[in-house]
């Protein structure tokens, strides 16, 4: 698939820590207890000087932080991580997704410095005052106004990625307009794919509960205007093939990270391709973690500590973990071997990530 020499980007979750409870997240059952699967891991900087080396981050173009199930503005070493990446390669991209809920104005200005202008934080912020708790449970507005204001008056390059809602999606205008007033550089109204559920089914909406389980938002999914394209491709793709498991068995693969010659690291120090297969890894809804395909892959690396990049990146090469994920494409269906994940994902013909922003 690619070799130790050949990375040009890190995907790092540094956290599985989070002070938010968003309800469609994986960290959270449905926005009520933490997924019980998970020990809220979190990476330290001593553990990624033992992971990165100053010669391997030389051989970078990019390393963002973007967790499955943390943010990295609540964990312990973030501003120190970055530090250690740009000490080591002046030239290059860091960058950050937060929901923007924590730190003070220091820490913001720290890493606006850091970063300097190859560098940038994408606030992933879901309506204005009113609105963006509904989807991102437990952030607090003026938190986040805090952070922004912070972050771009100490001179940092920022983003703003708007997931729309029905119950957002008249905000979208104005909150682009408040966008350009504070200085973002990008401002995205993403059409999300959280309606298409891991089995690949469409729904309506989606209950969200609290901490303590009760009912909290009902979020339901915009006009058609606002709808993540793949929703309507479904039908296509169900007509063609005769159902959505038959085109992940026939899907062509196009690896969106063997392209870009990018690399995920867990909050747990695992390496694996991509935040969707380390994704797979701990679904809350599985009493058994281990019933997930991509856990077939890890043990015949030699299991998990085999691919714990803290004992050696340049070992876990070696395991073959990322050639027999490649290999797997090629298998006649996913019942024989065929990664379902990687289907679902980068199959040729069907991308709800992509849709997201078109």
């Amino acid at each position: 698939m690619y070799r130790y020499e050949d990375i040009r980007t890190i995907h790092l979750e540094v956290t599985q820590n989070c002070q938010a409870a968003c309800p469609m997240c994986d960290r959270n059952c449905n926005g009520e207890g933490v997924n019980p699967h998970i020990k809220l891991d979190e990476l330290t900087l001593k553990d990624c000087e033992k992971i990165f080396s100053p010669k391997f981050i030389r051989q970078l173009n990019t390393m963002y932080m973007c967790g499955n199930l943390g943010d990295p503005i609540v964990a312990r070493d973030t501003l120190e991580i970055f530090r250690y990446f740009r000490k080591h390669n002046s030239q290059m991209w860091l960058s950050m997704n937060t929901n923007a809920g924590a730190r003070d104005e220091t820490w913001w200005a720290n890493l606006a410095e850091i970063f300097g202008r190859m560098g940038s934080v994408i606030f992933s912020v879901d309506g204005l005052s009113d609105t963006n708790h509904l989807y991102r449970q437990g952030v607090v507005w003026d938190n986040v106004e805090r952070s922004m204001d912070a972050f771009i008056e100490a001179g940092g390059r920022a983003r703003w990625d708007f997931l729309i809602f029905e119950h957002n999606q008249h905000q979208v205008e104005e909150a682009k307009a408040l966008s350009e007033q504070k200085g973002f550089e990008k401002f995205t109204a993403k059409k999300t794919g959280r309606f298409i559920t891991n089995d690949s089914k469409k729904k309506e909406s989606h209950q969200a509960v609290d901490k303590k389980g009760k009912e909290t938002t009902e979020l339901k999914k915009p006009d058609v205007k606002y709808q993540n394209k793949a929703i309507q491709k479904q039908d296509v793709i169900i007509k063609k093939y005769g159902s959505m498991d038959s085109y992940y068995d026939d899907a062509p693969i196009v690896c969106k990270v063997k392209k870009e010659n990018s690399l995920f690291i867990t909050a747990e120090g695992l390496a694996m391709p991509c935040c969707w297969t380390a994704g797979r890894m701990y679904k809350w809804w599985n009493k058994d973690p281990y019933v997930e395909q991509i856990w077939e892959h890890i043990d015949i690396a030699g299991g998990k500590d085999a691919i714990n990049a803290k004992k050696g990146l340049r070992e876990v090469f070696d395991t073959g973990i990322f050639d027999t994920i490649q290999r797997s494409w090629k298998y006649e269906s996913c019942s024989l071997g065929k990664l379902k994940v990687c289907a679902m994902k980068c199959g040729a013909e069907f991308d709800p990530y992509a849709e997201q922003f078109r």
